[in-house]
């Protein structure tokens, strides 16, 4: 019998970021590759508009999603009758350490089902309540974590940051896999000084900086191009307008509010490098999208994109220096002209095949097999 996976995450389709996209490859390489019965609950209404309601029962891409009504804030919405829809469960895996991670755990007893977490960053994306959050972590998220079969760090850095709470064999570090066609060698074909930023419009992800770093850049050396793209957030189109225009930037700068795939493509082919100055990732998707795109990765001096620059031997880290040293630092790399961008061009998209869901997904799949066929043994012999 096929194995039935229900994944459990608080935002879907038609939310996009990066939580969505890695339920939604997982979800995929199991029904098309392994021929297991993957179920997505979620939500029905998007934190950013939820006024609306979605539709409870849709087929996403071939995959059956049901949207569950939810009181109380996005940062911990309540949905009790989540219970209700995980009975028929081979696994259980969870999406995020929110009240789905800790109400699963705390009902265990009842539906009795193996389960699986991603972690995903935890909740430190952001320095809000920061002394209560390390409290939190220490206490319910550590008790929570007992009920599950499998805590999935889904970089080093959250490996590291959980470690603390739950030990091998139990916690195991996958990192997120990355659609690496999407976007394959869409990067200008030729070495242009131009950067672009894409992805969630977050209040975490250092838009602001990157502002500031350009209007220094293009102060140095005019003739820049910056693009900002992707989906509307804690940032609104407005706001970042207003601010490029008080810093006459609305020349040199894009923005490109909640672009299709065709449209971003199209931006991608306008551009050499790929900036993102985040304050805080558990992983870090976006950066690897890019260099499977061949852009140069231009990153902020954090563990998971320390990591990436290191393994790839790539681009460049904008630390604590200066602002004359971080422009420095990238017009040294841009220096290195149309020889120098074509070699990175062509390592960076050898390099990001490792993250290539086929093989990322796999992983998941052997844990989801192993934990059904305990359960199956289980209960054969009671």
């Amino acid at each position: 019998m096929p194995i039935k996976v229900v994944h459990v995450v608080r935002q879907y389709h038609p939310s996009v970021g990066g939580m969505e996209d890695v339920v939604q490859n997982i979800a995929h390489q199991q029904r098309v590759r392994h021929g297991q019965l993957p179920k997505i609950i979620t939500l029905d209404r998007l934190f950013r508009n939820s006024a609306e309601r979605l539709a409870a029962d849709e087929l996403v891409n071939n995959i059956p999603v049901m949207r569950l009504p939810y009181r109380g804030s996005s940062r911990y919405p309540l949905c009790p009758s989540v219970l209700e829809h995980v009975q028929d469960a081979d696994v259980i895996h969870v999406h995020g350490i929110d009240f789905f991670f800790d109400y699963l755990a705390a009902t265990w007893p009842i539906h009795r089902r193996p389960m699986v977490v991603s972690t995903h960053g935890g909740f430190f994306h952001t320095g809000f309540a920061s002394a209560f959050k390390k409290i939190y972590f220490d206490t319910v998220t550590r008790v929570s974590s007992r009920a599950y079969a499998r805590v999935i760090a889904t970089s080093d850095n959250d490996g590291e940051i959980f470690s603390g709470i739950v030990k091998p064999p139990k916690m195991v570090v996958i990192e997120n896999g990355v659609n690496v066609e999407k976007y394959s060698a869409k990067s200008a074909p030729n070495l242009m000084p131009a950067l672009i930023y894409f992805g969630r419009w977050s209040e975490n992800k250092g838009l602001l900086e990157t502002i500031a770093f350009f209007r220094h850049l293009v102060s140095q050396q005019p003739g820049w191009k910056l693009i900002i793209a992707g989906r509307e957030y804690d940032h609104s189109q407005e706001e970042l307008m207003a601010l490029l225009q008080k810093h006459e930037l609305s020349g040199c700068v894009r923005l490109a509010p909640n672009p299709s795939d065709q449209e971003l493509a199209s931006l991608i082919g306008q551009s050499s490098y790929f900036i993102c100055l985040s304050r805080h990732e558990g992983f870090g998707i976006a950066p690897i999208e890019a260099m499977s795109a061949g852009l140069t990765p231009v990153l902020s001096d954090i563990p998971p994109f320390r990591n990436l620059i290191e393994q790839s031997g790539l681009g460049v880290l904008l630390g604590e220096g200066s602002p004359a040293d971080r422009t420095a630092a990238l017009l040294a790399l841009h220096h290195q002209g149309e020889r120098g961008y074509a070699n990175r061009r062509m390592l960076a998209q050898a390099f990001v095949d490792r993250y290539n869901w086929q093989h990322i997904a796999d992983k998941y799949v052997d844990i989801y097999s192993i934990l059904a066929n305990q359960a199956l043994r289980r209960s054969t012999c009671v």
